[in-house]
């Protein structure tokens, strides 16, 4: 959990430093590192490499690859698009938690958030 958490640091710290490459590359290595660990080399792979995800991992390895020869915005681009591919099952998952927690669900129940929100998951269910 901790190299995850660190990822996410590093990756959060340099996007606000302008997407600086070298700690954009150091969380990418890091993130995917504490993935493995925290699910298993095994689990891992079988995740990113389904057949149905094959797009998704290809934008989102091929923006951690982008960032590491040296081009950090487009790279970004496409590991946030991977990742959205990636893990938009576990949106809906994320945010029935966020309403357990007491000022955000507050914020997540507010009735234009609460349209979007049960629009969105409609949407995933068809």
């Amino acid at each position: 959990m901790g190299l995850t958490g660190f990822g996410v640091f590093f990756l959060f710290f340099g996007m606000i430093l302008f997407f600086d490459k070298a700690l954009l590359a150091i969380g990418n290595v890091l993130f995917v590192a504490g993935l493995a660990f925290v699910i298993g080399l095994e689990r891992t792979f079988r995740f990113f490499f389904q057949k149905h995800k094959m797009k998704a991992t290809g934008f989102f390895l091929g923006g951690v690859f982008v960032v590491l020869i040296g081009w950090p915005l487009i790279g970004m681009i496409f590991e946030i698009y991977g990742f959205f591919l990636l893990f938009r099952g576990f949106f809906p998952v994320v945010v029935g938690f966020i309403r357990r927690v007491p000022v955000l669900g507050s914020l997540l129940n507010l009735p234009g958030i609460r349209s979007v929100k049960s629009n969105h998951c409609q949407t995933y269910k068809n």
